[in-house]
């Protein structure tokens, strides 16, 4: 067998020192996660359902403790998670009651989901988000067009 010859034994080390700055700098590119939390319901054990899970079995999951991840949008009368869909009718999502009783605050810290922060507010509309809290079939949210409403919300992942 036949040793490596220098100029071989260079260019594996050279692509073995690329490939670890590569791994080493891909994970900074990447978005850090915000996690919102309250002190709600702290001893419920939350089950993880698709959006079209929960959707197409709505009724089964009623009164139930749900997380689950969507696109959430809103506006004037509008609270509402939606499938990842961009056109979708308002009966095909969500209604989102965010409740004072149940305020969330970004993990670690007093700073709250709602409030004025960095010069800004936090900003939810058309993001992809996870939440978890209960669903609730007999509120069908603004105007009664929503599937049920998603309320007690005690997490929200940005």
């Amino acid at each position: 067998m036949a040793l490596p010859q220098p100029r071989q034994t260079f260019r594996y080390c050279t692509a073995l020192i690329a490939a670890a700055i590569l791994c080493c700098a891909l994970p900074a590119c990447k978005h850090s996660q915000r996690v919102f939390k309250s002190d709600c319901d702290l001893d419920v054990n939350f089950k993880q359902v698709s959006f079209h899970q929960l959707m197409d079995s709505i009724t089964d999951f009623d009164r139930q403790y749900v997380e689950v991840s969507g696109k959430y949008r809103e506006d004037k009368d509008l609270s509402a998670l939606f499938s990842d869909a961009d056109h979708v009718a308002d009966s095909d999502g969500l209604w989102v009651n965010f409740s004072q009783d149940c305020p969330l605050y970004l993990a670690g810290t007093h700073q709250g989901l709602f409030e004025y922060n960095d010069g800004q507010f936090t900003q939810l509309n058309n993001r992809y988000i996870t939440i978890r809290g209960r669903i609730d079939l007999h509120n069908k949210g603004s105007h009664n067009k929503y599937t049920a409403t998603i309320d007690r919300v005690s997490l929200v992942k940005l």
